[in-house]
C-alpha cells in the first residue's frame, strides 16, 4: 500500500481504543493530538490533512537499503505514519509549521534510522525551503554518518531523487541551489556558520554535554520553520544530562505541567511507577521487564523490524549477567538505568570462593597490589592480585581500622569489626587514626616474599606512605578514581568474576564490601564505584579494582580498549 493512501490516523484511534498496548507517555502523546484537534484553534493552530499527506507521499520515493527489505519500497509502519503526519500536518495560522522541535525515545531496532533518514530527505528536498541546510548530528562524525549514509542510499535507489540530488563524498547537494545535506559530529569542529532548516540529532543519550545541541538550537533562529529532531534510546545519564533534560521536559508537556505548542514529544518504554520512599499505597504497578506482553510498549515495530526471538535471547542473558541486564533495559526496553545501582550480585562473587594459602602466591607469574587508604580514621585495604600459572587470578587482602573507631559503641558496624578482628581478617591499629606504619611493614614483608611488581594507589591521603615506600624501592603507581580510569578496570574485574576466572579466600570484609558497592555510570556508559551512594564501606573493592586494572596491563588476552587506555595513561603521566 503506498504511503500516500495510508490510514495514518488508525494508529492513534487504536491507541485510544486500547487495541495497541502502549505506555503512559505514548498514550498521553496521542491524546494530546486529539485534544488539540478540539481546541488548538484557540491558540492559533490548525491541522492540515493536505500537509500531512504531502509528507507521507514523499516516502513513496524511498526504498530500504539493508536486510530483507533491501530495494523494497519504504512503507511506513503505522506508528511512524502517525507521528510523521503530526510532525508536518500541524500548522500555525500563518501557514508555517507548528512543531520546531521533536523528541522520540524508542528502543533500538525499531527502524528509526531509516525513518529519520527519510525525514531528513523530506526536509532537504520536499519541504519547499529555499537554500535548505539539513544536518545529521551526533557526538562523533562516524555516528552522524549512519543516518546520512542511509539517506544517500535512498537517493541512489530513487530515479526521481537522483535526477535532482548530487552525492559528493559525505554531502548531498541540489545543483543550482545552496541546498545541502551533510553529517555533523561534535568532533568535526564545523559547527560555526550553521543555518539549519533541519537538524537530526541521533542518540542524544550519548551526548556528554549540551554543547552541540545548543549550537544547533541557536543556529535555527534565521529560519522561518526549522525542525530539530532528536531521536534516542534511554541510557545511563543522570538528570543533569541533556537527554534527561529533554526527556523530563517532554514528560512535563505530556502531563500538561509545561505549555509548549512548538514541541512534539513521544516516549516508548515500559511503564514505571515512581514511589516516594517505602510508600506502596497505590494500585499502579511497574511493568515486569520479563513480561513479554509488555515489550511492545518500548518496541512499536515488534513483529516488523524487531524480532521477538532475539528479544527473548537477550532477556535470557540479562537474567544471568548484570551488565547484560542494564543493556537489555536501556537498549531493548528503553528504560533509564538510574545514575546509581548495585554492582555485583553477591551470589556471583561467592561462587568464586576457594581454599588456598598466601604461600601459593610464590608460584604466581605476576603479583600486583591495590592500596586504598580512605580516611585516616576509616577502613583501609591492601589487596593483592596474583596471576597463577593456570591463568586464574587469586586475591589476598589486608584490612586496617583504628581500634577506637572500630569498637566505638556508636559505630553500627562495631560488632562486625570486633568479630573480624578476632578471626584475623581485620587489623586494628591503636588510637583513633590508622597507623600507616602497620601497612608499610606489611607491604615490605609481602614485597620481599611474593615479589610484588607494583602497587596501585589512590593519591588521597597517600603522599607520606607513598614517599616512604618508594624510598624502599617499592614501585608505586597512581590510579585515578574517575570514570576514565575506573571503568575499564571495573569491567575487566566483572568479566573475571562472572566467568569464574578469579578466586578469593572468602574474606568476610571483602564480601561485605562487595555487597555494598553501588555503581554509577556517566552518559557514555562508563562506570565506577560510588562511595557516597554505597550503603556501607567499599574500600576493599576499590583496592581490588585498582589491582585488577593494573594486572590487565600484563595479561595477554585483554580487551583492546583496556590496553589502549592504560598505554595512554602511561604516556601522559
Amino acid at each position: 500500500m503506498p504511503n500516500a493512501t495510508l490510514d495514518w490516523d488508525k494508529y492513534g484511534r487504536d491507541v485510544l481504543a486500547g487495541n495497541i498496548v502502549v505506555c503512559k507517555w505514548t498514550r498521553l502523546a496521542v491524546e494530546r493530538h486529539y485534544r488539540d484537534l478540539q481546541n488548538a484553534h484557540e491558540r492559533g493552530l490548525v491541522f492540515s490533512e493536505e500537509h500531512a499527506r504531502h509528507a507521507l507521499r514523499f516516502f513513496d520515493f524511498l526504498k530500504h537499503s539493508k536486510g530483507k527489505w533491501a530495494r523494497q519500497p519504504f512503507i511506513l509502519s503505522d506508528w511512524q505514519a502517525f507521528w510523521t503526519a503530526l510532525m508536518f500536518g500541524w500548522l500555525r495560522f500563518d501557514g508555517t509549521r507548528r512543531f520546531r522541535k521533536a523528541y522520540f525515545r524508542v528502543a533500538r531496532k525499531n527502524g528509526k534510522t531509516t525513518w529519520i533518514a527519510g525525514i531528513g530527505l523530506y526536509l532537504f528536498v520536499g519541504d519547499g525551503e529555499a537554500g535548505a541546510e539539513v544536518f545529521t548530528a551526533a557526538t562523533k562524525l562516524s555516528q552522524a554518518k549512519l543516518i546520512h549514509v542511509e539517506s544517500q542510499m535512498m537517493v541512489r535507489q530513487s530515479p526521481d531523487l537522483a535526477k535532482h540530488i548530487t552525492s559528493q563524498r559525505d554531502n548531498l547537494f541540489i545543483a543550482g541551489t545552496s541546498c545541502k545535506y551533510v553529517p555533523l559530529g561534535a568532533d568535526a569542529k564545523t559547527e560555526d556558520g550553521l543555518n539549519p532548516h533541519g537538524a537530526l540529532i541521533d542518540e542524544l543519550h550519548a551526548h556528554p554535554s549540551r554543547e552541540l545541541y545548543d549550537v544547533i538550537d541557536s543556529a535555527t533562529g534565521a529560519r522561518e520553520q526549522p525542525l530539530m529532531l532528536m531521536i534516542t534510546t534511554a541510557g545511563f545519564g543522570g538528570l543533569e544530562t541533556i537527554c534527561r533534560v529533554e526527556d523530563e521536559y517532554v514528560k512535563g508537556i505530556l502531563e500538561e505541567t509545561i505549555e509548549d505548542d512548538k514541541y512534539l514529544g513521544v516516549i516508548y518504554q515500559l511503564d514505571e511507577v515512581e514511589k516516594l520512599g517505602d510508600d506502596d499505597d497505590t494500585d499502579e504497578k511497574s511493568d515486569d521487564w520479563q513480561d513479554e506482553t509488555k515489550w511492545i510498549k518500548a518496541n512499536p515495530n515488534l513483529g516488523v523490524s524487531v524480532n521477538i526471538e532475539k528479544l527473548r535471547e537477550a532477556a535470557t542473558k540479562a537474567k544471568q549477567d548484570p551488565s547484560a541486564l542494564d543493556n537489555f533495559l536501556t537498549k531493548h526496553l528503553d528504560m533509564w538505568v538510574k545514575g546509581a545501582r548495585k554492582w555485583m550480585p553477591i551470589k556471583q562473587w561467592k561462587k568464586c570462593a576457594a581454599k588456598y594459602e598466601l604461600q601459593s602466591f610464590e608460584q604466581a607469574n605476576l603479583v600486583i597490589a591495590g592500596l586504598d587508604l580512605a580516611s585516616v580514621s576509616d577502613l583501609c585495604s591492601l589487596v593483592l592480585m596474583a596471576t597463577m600459572p593456570n591463568g586464574k587470578k587469586r586475591i589476598w587482602c589486608k584490612h586496617y581500622l583504628p581500634e577506637d573507631r572500630a569498637l566505638d559503641q556508636h559505630n553500627k558496624n562495631a560488632a562486625l569489626y570486633k568479630r573480624w578482628s578476632e578471626q584475623g581478617w581485620l587489623t586494628l591499629t591503636s588510637g583513633n587514626v590508622t597507623d600507616y606504619a602497620y601497612i608499610e611493614r606489611d607491604v615490605l614483608a609481602l614485597k620481599d616474599s611474593l615479589n610484588i611488581k607494583e602497587i596501585a594507589f589512590d593519591k588521597y591521603n597517600a603522599t607520606q606512605i607513598v614517599n616512604n615506600l618508594q624510598a624502599e624501592d617499592v614501585e608505586m603507581v597512581e590510579f585515578r578514581q574517575g570514570f576514565l580510569s575506573m571503568s575499564p578496570a571495573m569491567k575487566q574485574l566483572e568479566i573475571d568474576i562472572l566467568t569464574g576466572n578469579i578466586e578469593h579466600p572468602n574474606d568476610p570484609v571483602m564480601n561485605w564490601a562487595m555487597s555494598n558497592v553501588v555503581m554509577v555510570r556517566d552518559a557514555a556508559g562508563n562506570q565506577k564505584p560510588d562511595k557516597e551512594k554505597s550503603i556501607g564501606k567499599i574500600d576493599p573493592v576499590v583496592a581490588l579494582i585498582m589491582a585488577a586494572g593494573r594486572t590487565a596491563l600484563f595479561t595477554e588476552d585483554i580487551p583492546s580498549s583496556i590496553t589502549v587506555f592504560y598505554n595512554y595513561e602511561k604516556t601522559t603521566r
